[in-house]
This record gives structure tokens, sequence and C-alpha cells, in this order.
């Protein structure tokens, strides 16, 4: 007989009962019935229940033993009464009557439960790391990542790629976030960056020959802490292709996407729906005029309608607060909501306006409720509609689909305030209204995103997105390109996978050609001095023959957070750090010593406390 075990705690089944069989683990839970101590013992793969007699020496140190003590038993395998089976648990068929104990561990009083998972302060779940991943739901999840991203690898090598390792040491590259700095000792005064992504070194990979590349890549990036987004690292399927359009990368990697989604969307027992079928491409103008966002939630089924010519005259609505603000050239937005006025209180119209004001900043969210009144027409006595010519409110229920008993309302401002506000009260009314579809994955392409937009605060035209990205139409559109107004409609081959509302990744059909570099950077005022300082070793790379190439990097810790159905990236993430970027278990960050500073030629310049 083995050692520490003949068969794992979640085992063991009908099949096994007369067989004498040895479990190790963990002291999950227990339980004293009537003289009878019943023990829950837990290993990695589940639970058995152990019961012991007070007739057995050890009965008392194990009755005095805390939870959490890892004991090694052998027992015989017996059926449970019918009354007493666990229809719940796998093993919940059998118990063990044990017959010898070792106590491998001796757990001592514990600062986190685990048995029950009952909510606990973040600073000692991340302190005491190693008993929270005991937790059922939390080292579910970590096994479901690891099997998410066993998948992604087999699906890639089944697409003909091939995986490879970029360096983690590098050159610190402007590429919109802080780099975390490595100091050399060899080379004292400069520094290894840890790369933000392998970006340019996948690139360079499709100069050097190669063709399907990937890596489940780790990333660094000094960047403040959100729920979808840790404060250090963070991993990434990335992805390069050579010799290919935008329609071969989506080809390619939709599948991929695809068929994870469908391998894992009932993983848990949950009944989940992944539908069959290309994913939509939007164009980046068409989904930022219907859902007020480059990240739009398909399962919403609100869409957005620009009604400011509806609002010019006034003469017409009787409205003037959104006539002076479309005559300035600014865009009321109308956020249709279903049914609202019908199954809705006023309570409910009055509290998305103060929403607006407290949460968005915003002067405020207009509303109007609709009713047929006594002639069978649709009306509004709400201000923004009450004074409405019948003929032009009738044209306007007929360009927003509004009908008696619907309610809508109207976000108004400058054109990206407006629509800012419009697109986050299409979220926030489709919950509130419970018309979001539930229990499925709606994915979408985001494509056409346009190379440049306007800087506000400097006043200039300046790249919107990737300003390594082919522009739609190549040197001749850019040569073209005279005016503000035909620089800010050059599209570029930029893309983005979006599921359920969050942005998995964003990619792009590269710019290989030098020549089409510099003439993009310089139309965003950047002359070939900049380029060659800052990019001037992949701009090299691309004077020796660069193939036309493109890719993508899918967000890991992003898949696995939707498949989870968890809300922060700390619940799908083995060792996180807190909202400050610390370990809290590691205690990283922390000071070193004056001799590894002296051999780095370090000198701290530490701000005054």
């Amino acid at each position: 007989m083995h050692l520490y075990r003949t068969h794992t705690c979640g085992e063991l089944r009908q099949t096994h009962v007369g067989e004498t069989v040895r479990l190790s683990g963990w002291v999950h839970r227990k339980r004293d019935h009537g003289g009878l101590l019943f023990v829950d013992l837990r290993d990695h793969y589940g639970l058995a229940q152990c019961v012991v007699t007070p007739s057995k020496e050890f009965f008392e140190r194990l009755e005095r033993l805390r939870v959490e003590s890892v004991i090694t038993v052998v027992g015989t395998v017996v059926a449970r009464d019918d009354e007493t089976v666990n229809p719940n648990l796998p093993t919940g068929e059998i118990e063990v009557q044990l017959s010898e104990l070792e106590v491998q561990s001796e757990a001592a009083e514990l600062p986190l439960p685990v048995f029950g998972e009952p909510d606990y302060p973040e600073e000692i779940r991340l302190k005491h790391r190693y008993l929270d991943l005991r937790r059922e739901s939390l080292h579910k999840n970590m096994v479901l990542r690891s099997q998410i991203i066993t998948s992604l690898r087999r699906r890639m090598v089944d697409q003909g790629f091939t995986e490879y390792q970029t360096p983690i040491l590098t050159a610190s590259s402007p590429e919109g976030a802080r780099d975390f700095l490595v100091p050399s000792r060899l080379h004292p005064g400069e520094f290894y960056a840890l790369p933000q992504a392998p970006q340019q070194f996948k690139q360079l990979l499709m100069v050097s020959g190669f063709d399907r590349y990937f890596q489940i890549a780790p990333c660094f990036r000094d960047e403040d802490a959100r729920a979808d987004r840790s404060p250090g690292e963070f991993y990434q399927l990335d992805i390069e292709m050579s010799f290919v359009t935008q329609e071969d990368v989506f080809q390619a990697i939709e599948p991929v996407m695809s068929g994870v989604f469908k391998e894992f969307q009932n993983w848990d027992g949950k009944t989940r729906d992944m539908p069959d079928g290309p994913f939509p491409r939007i164009p980046y103008r068409e989904a930022m005029a219907k859902y007020g966002s480059d990240k739009p939630d398909l399962r919403n089924p609100i869409e957005l309608k620009d009604v400011s010519d509806f609002f010019k005259d006034e003469s017409k609505t009787g409205f003037s607060i959104f006539a002076k603000i479309t005559n300035g050239g600014g865009k009321v937005i109308a956020i249709p909501a279903p049914k609202a006025t019908a199954n809705q209180s006023r309570k409910f119209f009055d509290d998305f306006d103060k929403w607006a004001k407290k949460e968005m900043q915003a002067p405020g969210l207009g509303y109007a409720r609709l009713r047929k009144d006594d002639s069978g027409a649709v009306v509004s006595q709400d201000p923004v509609l009450k004074n409405f010519d019948p003929e032009h409110l009738k044209a306007f229920l007929e360009a927003t689909g509004l009908d008696d008993g619907d309610g809508v309302f109207f976000s108004a401002g400058k054109k990206e305030a407006a629509y800012k506000l419009a697109g986050a009260a299409r979220l926030k009314i489709g919950e509130e209204l419970d018309i979001v579809e539930k229990d499925v994955f709606r994915f979408c392409w985001i494509v056409d995103f346009p190379m440049y937009e306007y800087d506000e605060d400097n006043k200039k035209i300046d790249f919107s997105h990737n300003p390594f990205s082919m522009p739609q139409g190549g040197m001749e559109v850019l040569e073209a390109a005279d005016t503000d107004e035909k620089k800010l409609d050059i599209l570029a081959y930029q893309y983005d996978i979006v599921c359920n509302g969050i942005e998995l990744s964003s990619g792009a059909i590269r710019n290989h050609r030098p020549d089409i570099m510099l003439k993009a950077f310089e139309l965003a005022g950047y002359g070939p001095d900049v380029v060659e300082e800052e990019f001037g070793g992949m701009l090299n790379a691309f004077r020796y023959g660069a193939p036309p190439h493109g890719g993508i990097a899918p967000g890991v810790d992003r898949i696995v957070m939707i498949l989870a159905e968890v809300e922060n990236l700390r619940d799908v993430t083995l060792f996180p750090m807190n909202q400050q970027a610390q370990d809290l278990m590691m205690g990283a960050p922390s000071t070193v010593s004056e001799k590894q500073l002296k051999e780095l030629h370090i000198k701290l310049s530490l701000p005054k406390k």
C-alpha cells in the first residue's frame, strides 16, 4: 500500500465498497453525531466522508485536531444508508470507516476559514493566499484557468502556429504605460525594462522569416489597478502572422476564441450559450453611434439614436435647451427604455437624472414617458416632448421606433460627452429593466478604427490608437491627406475582439514599410528623427525586407474572468497584488541592502515623508 494514498479523496464510488483504502488530505470539517465523529477529508480532487467510533484509540486526538490539519487515514469503504446519501457530492454514496490515523501536519488557529467561504477582508485573504486558494470556488477557478490555457495552446498548434519565447529583459519603449525598470550591474546607470508586451519582438520574428507565431506571454505595466487589470503583470495570447490580410487574421483567430468558449461554456454545470457562426463585424463609428462605446455589450438590445436634427427647429419642439445645443454643433442622443413607462414609476426616470449628475458628472439626463391619449395618438406630458408639433412627434417616434408604454432618455451636449453619457446610460437602463440576455456569450469584431483623432488638449492631430497600424489605402491616402479633415477620415487596419462588453484584445495589420511609417508619423507632427530615435531598431529591420504581417493579443486573464463569471482579476489569479501594487504574502516590494544598491551603482533619493 502506498505510503500516503491508494486513492484520492474525490475518487471513491460505490464500486470501491469493501476495499481498504489509504487517503491523505486536509481536515475540511468535523461533525460529532451521537458519539460518531464524521470528518470530511479534502484534497485537490474532492471530499470523502470519514467516520470514526469512540472505540478507536485515535478518536480523541482526531476530535481535538484543528480543521485544515493534514492527515493520512486508513479505512474500509462502506455504502451509506439511503437516507444519508449526499447527491450533491460525487463521493456522496459512500463513506470510509477509519481504522488508522497519522497526523502529517497540525494546523495552528486559522486567520481565515476555508469551509463555508465566508466573505473576508481583502488584506487577510491576500496575506494568507495559500488558505484562500484552498477554498473550493477559488481553487476551481485556478484549475479552470490552467485548462483554458491548455486549450488555447492546443487550438493554436492545430491552426498551424508555433510557440516561441521572447525576452523578458529588454529595452524601455514608449508603449503607453510606465515600464518596470531593472538596473544593470554590468552597465552602471543603464536599465533594462520588463516588456509591456512582446510587440516589437513578434514583429521582428516575422521579419526573421518565421510565420505563425504565438506565445502565452507575460506582460508588465506599471499601471494603477482596476477590477479587470492587474497593477503589475498579466498574460495574453500573443499572436502574429506573415503574409496575411485582416480577413486572414479573423479566420485564424475566431475558431480559437469560439472553440474555447464552447469548450468551457458549461464548465461548472451551469448552462450557457455560445452561438454558432461568425462574429459580427461592426465599424468603429457605427459602434459609437449605436452603443456609445467601442466595447458594445450586444446582450443589451437597446440602440442609441442621434435625434439632433429633430431639435434644431424650436418652433416645432418648444424646447429651447436642446435647440441651443444642436444649433451650436452639439448632439442630442436618444436612449430608448422599452416599456419603462408601462412598468416603472416616475421615480425610475428621476433616479436616472440624479445618477447622471452624481455618477457621471453630467448636467442631467432628460426623459419622456410615452402614452396614448384619448385620440389614440402616442404623446408625452414630460417637458422634452410635451410641446412637439404632432406631425413632428410622429416622425420622431417613427425614427426611434418608440411606441405606447415606452420611455426615452436624452443625453445632450458636445458629441463626445453626449455619447459617453448615452453609452453608460444604455448599459444601466438595460440592467435596471432586466432586458439584458443572460447566460450567453455575444462576441463581435470592432473594425475600421480611425487612424487619427484631434487632440483637444494640444490642439493637434495625433494617432488615435496604434501608430504602427497600416492605414487603409496605404501611401496614397496619406499623401492625399492635405487637411485635418482628410486626416481624420483615414481608417486603419485595426480591430478589437469584444465579448459581453469586455474588450478581450486589440490587433492590427502592421505598417511594414518604412516610407509609409515615416509619412504616417509626419501627418501626426512627428519628424523622422523622432521615429528613428524611438523605433530605430524595428525600422532598420524593415529596411532589409519585411513581409506584410499582422496579429492580435487576446487577454488570458479576461477570458478566464468571463468564463468563471467573476468581477475581479484577483479571483482568477493565483497570487495577485492588492490595489496598491503590494504582494502582502511575500512582502513585495521591499527595501534592499546597501550592498545590493552599491553593486548596482544606485543611490536612493526618497521623497520626504
